[in-house]
């Protein structure tokens, strides 16, 4: 583990270090406005908490009422926000309105910078993503933290395309391609992937960002199920059946769940067993979280039972994951 030392005491060592941007997401609705917690990285860190899995997370929190309503919701989760996040400004915003259907369109209030002379310990995965990956001037000091940390640690990676922040595609897609190769581990929706690269099919894009350099590609596809691909196995995991009540965090509660897999089985030689493993709890956190308002990721203990009764329904062996498996080899 590498510590970068300063004024700060030390962090403990955590299996997954989370860095990117919190906020409060504003969701208008018929029915009225109702503010949550949020933040692609943000909630990925309360995801993994939920999950029981030791969390911190480098961000940038605003020193307002909203600034101590995400802290404390991640608090809630055992996730431990890094010293110095908190900044004398306001807390980041992003206004969602839902669709009858569910899904979000969003407008932000954001500034991105990452906290200055905060220590960081190197943990077992780093992950990263959305706004903070894009946004300037906290986008340099992303990749440079990704730079120094690629040779000692795994590497996770959600764009999470928010187009209304970013400049040309173009642009957006060389910051992108020029990430991947820092990255062991890219989760792409449907949704960035065309974005991204219009016109290609996504077996096309997931080939392109393997040979960018990333050794996984996990992407999801909606009410089409999920893409799980390696340089030697490729597989679809069928969707999961259930009521949608919004889209807000599914593809974090997924991106979590992922990571909680690859702290068991890593990215070495992933067959295709594992593979299935990993892209079935995933897809059934996600739609857990897609079931109830908001964020809202499952607890290990939920997932765990998630699992179980769909092997069961299945007809198949359970695939569960045991619960609290950060701590694990």
């Amino acid at each position: 583990m590498t510590v970068h030392p300063n004024n700060h005491a030390a962090p403990s060592p955590s299996d997954v270090l989370v860095v990117g941007e919190s906020l409060v997401d504003i969701v208008t609705t018929t029915s009225g406005t109702t503010e949550h917690p949020g933040g692609s990285p943000a909630n990925v860190a309360y995801g993994l908490g939920r999950l029981g899995v030791d969390t911190t997370l480098l961000t940038s929190i605003g020193g307002d009422r909203r600034g101590s309503v995400v802290e404390n919701h991640l608090a809630r989760a055992g996730v431990r926000v890094l010293p110095g996040s908190r900044h004398p400004g306001r807390t980041a915003t992003a206004t969602a309105t839902l669709t009858a259907e569910g899904s979000a369109r969003y407008d932000f209030d954001i500034s991105w910078e990452l906290p200055t002379a905060t220590p960081i310990v190197i943990p077992r995965i780093l992950h990263t993503g959305s706004i903070a990956t894009f946004l300037a001037p906290g986008a340099t000091a992303v990749r440079a933290l990704l730079e120094q940390s690629r040779t000692e640690c795994m590497i996770t990676y959600d764009p999470n395309i928010r187009p209304e922040l970013l400049g040309t595609q173009a642009e957006a897609r060389s910051m992108f391609e020029d990430l991947v190769p820092l990255t062991n581990v890219v989760k792409l929706s449907n949704e960035d992937a065309s974005w991204l690269y219009p016109g290609h099919s996504f077996d096309d894009v997931a080939s392109r960002v393997l040979k960018l350099g990333a050794d996984m590609v996990a992407m999801t596809l909606g009410p089409d199920g999920s893409l799980m691909a390696t340089r030697t196995a490729k597989l679809f995991i069928p969707a999961i059946k259930c009521v949608v009540e919004d889209t807000i965090g599914a593809g974090d509660s997924y991106m979590a769940a992922l990571i909680y897999g690859l702290l068991t089985v890593g990215t070495d030689g992933l067959a295709f067993s594992q593979l299935t493993t990993i892209g079935h709890t995933a897809a059934l956190a996600a739609a857990i979280t897609v079931g109830r308002a908001g964020a809202s990721p499952p607890t290990a203990e939920e997932l765990e039972a998630a699992l179980t009764a769909h092997a069961s329904s299945a007809g198949i062996a359970s695939t569960a994951l045991p619960c609290g498996t950060g701590a694990g080899p």
